[in-house]
């Protein structure tokens, strides 16, 4: 006689106050993460004529827009780096920031029918938007070797710490996004204030420009601006620039922990009202 095999029972109840994170569950749910990745990937460049060579495009043009109006004729410094290769280095992890505070911030408003029919950990969602970045990641960092081997640039060992300039990245992203994609569901205004912090925040970061035009200590307190480290410390990876990142990194790391520590804790507290606003 066959064993009959009780299926698990969950039991969903409402959270009160400050609310624990939950890790686990996002690990529990690993697949639906893994297939919401994909579906944010086919939908960003189906019907497209270019397809994904649009994750290349949007930085290369900037880079030679950044190259004409700051490298040519402002005659902004490079660290000793050609400017386009200087440029293009920080667009990278920018564009990748960019591009997760973009889709992040209006995912779970997007995804208003799955959060309000389904129960599963609403973190997946802007985690999911996030990550699937990292594709355009990985397509743009081809076209920057291939940069390299045009200005005749080798990495130096230097290289093996640009995986954690890059999880550094993500993980800004994902810090901003959790307090706007939670802002969002309550406060619409956020998608329309989005482009305007987006472009701030691009020249309030050194891309166009050397953090080294500051001198110590501002160069280490504009550190507080995460993607301060990211840039800096990409480039000293890539291209072994001469500033080293230093205390910048330090203090852009301690930033972005704090951020993603704060808005984790916030979209956890908010999340039980998800359902009944969106």
């Amino acid at each position: 006689m066959a064993t009959r095999v009780e299926a698990p029972v969950i039991t969903i109840r409402p959270s009160r106050g400050w609310v624990s994170l939950r890790v686990r569950e996002i690990w529990a749910y690993r697949e639906l993460l893994y297939f919401l990745v994909w579906r944010d990937v086919k939908v960003r460049y189906k019907q497209t004529v270019l397809g994904a060579a649009w994750a290349v495009i949007q930085p290369v043009l900037t880079m030679v827009v950044f190259s004409v109006f700051f490298g040519r004729l402002a005659k902004m410094p490079s660290d000793g780096i050609p400017y386009p290769l200087f440029a293009f280095a920080a667009l990278v992890p920018w564009t990748f920031f960019a591009h997760g505070l973009a889709h992040a911030s209006n995912s779970l408003v997007g995804s208003a029918n799955l959060v309000k029919k389904v129960y599963f950990p609403r973190l997946v969602i802007p985690v999911a938007a996030v990550l699937s970045g990292v594709v355009d990641v990985l397509l743009a960092l081809l076209v920057l070797v291939g940069l390299m081997a045009y200005y005749g640039i080798v990495p130096t060992i230097n290289i093996v710490f640009l995986p954690l300039f890059l999880l550094l990245a993500l993980m800004a992203a994902l810090a901003v996004s959790l307090w706007l994609s939670a802002l969002n569901v309550q406060f619409r205004d956020v998608r329309y204030t989005l482009p305007f912090i987006t472009q701030v925040w691009l020249f309030a970061t050194p891309i166009a420009y050397p953090s080294s035009l500051l001198a110590e200590p501002w160069r280490t307190v504009y550190g507080l601006n995460p993607m301060v480290g990211v840039v800096e410390g990409c480039r000293w990876a890539l291209l072994s620039t001469a500033t080293r990142p230093g205390g910048v990194v330090l203090v852009s790391a301690l930033a972005t922990l704090s951020l993603l520590l704060g808005g984790a804790y916030y979209f956890r507290r908010m999340e039980r009202t998800f359902a009944d606003i969106l």
